[in-house]
């Protein structure tokens, strides 16, 4: 493993980190484990543990390190603030979804960029599994947008076009 290689899974480990610390905060029910909050957080760990799996086997002791705890108690008050915060604007599900997107966005960088075929192989995995949490994220955050009294969503039978595309139903003063 090359410095480069070894700094971008070190940033891959950060990120799931402090992805699976905001996960952790806006779980509203810790109990349930099978809620997306829960699964995030597992998928967010098990990348975490494979890439420190893979540091620790490193030769250089310099890479060997974990994170530090400063760095875990920053991430769990950074997610304790985040996440009261989206929690009161209603946006866990979306909140979520982009922190997980940054997870996918360092995994895909380390998959494509790691000289290890059975690393990659790993990487691999992660990602169907990353990929699938983030479509059911995507269907939740829209099933809530979808929920919401907004007077936008409340004029689209008025304002839009009709189901046969007829424009002048709608818009009276446009049919000349």
């Amino acid at each position: 493993m090359i410095d480069t290689e070894v700094v971008r899974m070190q940033r891959l480990r950060n990120t799931a980190l402090s992805a699976r610390a905001l996960a952790g905060a806006l779980d509203p029910g810790p109990a349930r484990r099978g809620s997306l909050f829960s699964r995030g957080a597992l998928i967010c760990w098990q990348i975490a543990r494979v890439v420190t799996g893979t540091l620790r086997s490193h030769p250089y002791p310099k890479y060997q390190r974990e994170p530090s705890v400063l760095r875990a108690d920053y991430d769990r008050l950074s997610a304790a603030w985040r996440g009261g915060i989206t929690r009161y604007r209603r946006r866990s599900l979306q909140a979520l979804s982009d922190e997980l997107r940054r997870v996918a966005r360092e995994l895909d960088d380390a998959r494509a960029l790691t000289w290890s075929a059975e690393m990659s192989d790993t990487f691999g995995r992660l990602q169907v599994h990353v990929r699938k949490l983030l479509r059911e994220l995507d269907l939740g955050v829209r099933s809530d947008a979808g929920s919401h009294d907004d007077p936008v969503s409340a004029l689209q039978p008025e304002i839009g076009t009709s189901a046969d595309g007829d424009v002048a139903g709608n818009w009276p003063y446009l049919a000349f």
